[in-house]
């Protein structure tokens, strides 16, 4: 172990298969956490704390920019770089209704978080640097930047498979906002509570965002081929689903469902509202095709870049039936309120030097290799594990939700945090588990995480899956 900071404590493991410039950042991380770094405090230069460490300056402007992308730091015009979080921000962020208690040194396995460990830092700081020197619009683009929805048009023909044109994109702060628009024009439409029928299990965002809304969240029950289409009532007004990898179960809804569903929505006059939140992130067959291919005409497409690049950015997009883009963008003249452009003018650059489709092909290839190791992991210690060869979770199935709470705490108290399936449900729990994610951890993290996840998992056998 070399290159440690007297100041900061950060050590730096160059043997691990974690790059220095990640490590580096989780580093200043936990030490903003721990307080070794307040607000308002100046850190060292990036020559410096690479002079410091023994490193060179590219590894440490890496972990700043990330920093800086992630809220963490920030300049200050020739003065340097700044704090500028707390350590309350790692609290919100790491927050569990089941474990609320962890150090930095936790590893955190639940879904959500994207596999920046991948992204080229080069190309990071390259976007960035092009997204400033985008001369400032004189008058807000409600529909987004026009570059962006350019490569968002191209990104979903090639990765995707729908036939979109710049025109019919419109850009949003991600899924859940796409959708909190969505709802909110369909109150305003109905004049009234809008009922929405929802995935149980199913995202939880999606939930409370209806609530809040002041629409009425219909659970209907999911089973291995995604949401029961046969299920869904009667009188309802929109159906909210992640077909192409349920979330948080990973089915994929199969063609009969989708013809089933696209049929009720025509004759009864609901919406569907298809979340792609990480359909570019397939590794074994081709995915089926999206549901706004299939009806574009019923469909409302939404789709985020926070799991393939960063949250960081707030960039992600909405393709919906014309009337329904139309009001969506009436709205967003009324109040003024769209999403922001540095986020989409990233995206923009990232797609126009190639670096966009390079990383989707860099990140499939590494998400697909750790999903080899959690899977082998979950398998060694004798249980099972449900949901497609896709995205960047699995479930872990376990009897009932006492095996489940037993398993979380006691992750919890070796350091590994993951979500049980008892905070995904609308009502009472159904179907219980844990939620493993591979994505956020580096390798080492990820490897150390999954040995004390295999290690609890095989003492919950005395139970049996």
């Amino acid at each position: 172990m070399r290159g440690v900071s007297p100041e900061l404590a950060l050590p730096l493991d160059r043997a691990a298969a974690t790059p220095l410039a990640v490590q580096l950042a989780d580093g200043l991380r936990a030490a903003v956490t721990r307080g070794a770094l307040r607000v308002g405090e100046r850190v060292p230069s990036t020559r410096a704390l690479a002079d410091e460490l023994g490193v060179s300056r590219t590894v440490t402007a890496a972990a700043y920019d990330q920093l800086v992308a992630e809220g963490w730091l920030g300049p200050r015009r020739g003065a340097g770089t700044y704090v500028l979080a707390t350590a309350h921000v790692s609290e919100l962020r790491g927050y569990s209704p089941e474990v609320r208690s962890h150090t930095p040194d936790d590893v955190d396995l639940r879904p959500g978080s994207p596999c920046v460990a991948v992204l080229d830092r080069s190309a990071w700081r390259r976007a960035w640097r092009r997204a400033g020197d985008r001369e400032p619009a004189a008058r807000p683009e409600p529909a987004g930047v026009p570059a962006y929805r350019d490569a968002v048009a191209r990104l979903l023909l090639h990765h995707r498979g729908l036939a979109a044109t710049p025109d019919d994109v419109l850009a949003t702060s991600g899924t859940t906002d796409g959708f909190a628009e969505i709802v909110a024009v369909l109150r305003r439409q109905l004049g009234r509570a809008p009922r929405v029928v929802v995935e149980e299990p199913g995202y939880g965002r999606a939930t409370a965002l209806l609530r809040d809304a002041g629409a009425v969240p219909v659970g209907v029950p999911v089973d291995d081929e995604g949401l029961r289409v046969a299920d869904v009532p009667a009188g309802v007004d929109a159906v909210y689903l992640t077909p192409a990898h349920q979330y948080p179960l990973g089915a994929r809804l199969p063609v009969a469902r989708r013809a089933d569903l696209v049929a009720r929505a025509r004759a009864e006059g609901l919406l569907l509202v298809e979340d792609d939140y990480d359909g570019e992130l397939r590794y074994d067959v081709a995915p089926l095709p999206l549901l706004a291919g299939l009806a574009p005409d019923v469909t409302v497409h939404l789709g985020t870049t926070s799991k393939i690049l960063s949250p960081a950015l707030g960039a992600g997009w909405m393709v919906a039936p014309p009337a329904w883009r139309d009001a969506v963008l009436a709205r967003r003249q009324a109040t003024s309120v769209r999403p922001g452009p540095a986020g989409q003018q990233v995206v923009a650059a990232l797609h126009a030097d190639g670096a966009l489709a390079r990383h989707l092909a860099r990140l499939r290839r590494e998400l697909a290799a750790r999903r080899t190791r959690v899977v082998a992991a979950v398998t060694g210690a004798g249980h099972t594990v449900r949901g497609d060869r896709a995205g960047a979770h699995l479930v872990v199935p376990l009897p009932g939700r006492t095996g489940e709470d037993a398993v979380v705490a006691a992750a919890a108290r070796a350091g590994v945090r993951v979500g049980g399936l008892a905070e995904y449900h609308l009502g009472p729990a159904t179907v219980s588990g844990v939620l493993v994610g591979w994505a956020g951890p580096g390798g080492a993290e990820l490897d150390r995480a999954l040995a004390v996840l295999a290690d609890v998992l095989g003492s919950s056998r005395g139970s049996g899956p």
